[in-house]
């Protein structure tokens, strides 16, 4: 059995692809409209040993894409593995479809992580999304692991901004639905647009969100991702962490 950083796993990644995710724009949002019905808007996490944060880069000069899964543990919130995937992206940039754009990098680093998380944040939206599944909804339905989204901007719905202080949150509407949270995670700084993706509620992505910020605007999870995805955070063959200047 593998051993990382102290924990032995047995397990795998038992990752399952959907559909293609080579398919026209049309196809894209139909897909969308289908799988959007079997999100899991319920559910909590109570005692995580392991949170995996996920993000991607695209450079846009050579069409590639960086997918990267960090793997911590909690409460600690210290690096246990990471992957990265760099490969070429073939589906363009439309908002509402950043899954067909991103979602197969992050699946391939994922398929290659052996620390299976009992959570998952992602730098997305969740089910605050025009056809309710973006990109953290539609990975927690290839995952069949609870996923968040946190996201740095809004891609649909309105708010109110939330009280200057850490912890202040206000509803994220969208046609008369609550579809997430505009969460502020630290005094003085633009809040994040926090949302269910798969397999927990609303009240227990927002708590995970705040569990997982240690003095930044990103939770930890996703703030490493997002290092690793930009090439800022490289972990040795030992798996301990080297990481960029905070």
């Amino acid at each position: 059995m593998p051993t990382v950083r102290g924990y032995v796993y047995n397990q795998c990644m038992r990752i399952v692809h959907r559909h293609s995710w080579q398919v026209t724009t049309a196809r894209a949002k139909a897909i969308q409209m289908e799988l959007a019905a079997e999100v899991s808007r319920v559910g909590s996490v109570t005692a995580p040993r392991l949170i995996a944060g996920v993000d991607i880069s695209v450079n846009r000069w050579n069409g590639t894409g960086r997918g990267a899964v960090v793997v911590l543990n909690y409460p600690d919130l210290e690096i246990v593995e990471m992957q990265v995937v760099v490969d070429k992206i073939t589906f363009p940039y439309i908002p509402g479809l950043l899954s067909f754009r991103e979602a197969p990098l992050i699946l391939a680093a994922f398929e290659k992580i052996t620390a299976v998380p009992d959570l998952v944040m992602v730098d997305g939206q969740g089910i605050a999304h025009p056809r309710r599944i973006g990109l953290a909804s539609h990975l927690g339905l290839c995952l069949g692991i609870p996923t968040i989204g946190c996201a740095k901007s809004r891609l649909c719905g309105e708010c109110e901004e939330p009280a200057n202080e850490r912890g202040s949150r206000t509803e994220l509407m969208d046609n008369g639905e609550v579809i997430g949270a505009a969460v502020r995670t630290r005094a003085g700084v633009k809040p994040v647009y926090v949302s269910t993706g798969h397999m927990i509620d609303l009240e227990s992505a927002i708590k995970w969100v705040a569990a997982c910020c240690r003095g930044y605007r990103l939770p930890e999870p996703t703030r490493l991702a997002h290092q690793a995805a930009g090439g800022y955070l490289m972990v040795q063959e030992s798996t301990t962490a080297v990481r960029a200047d905070r």
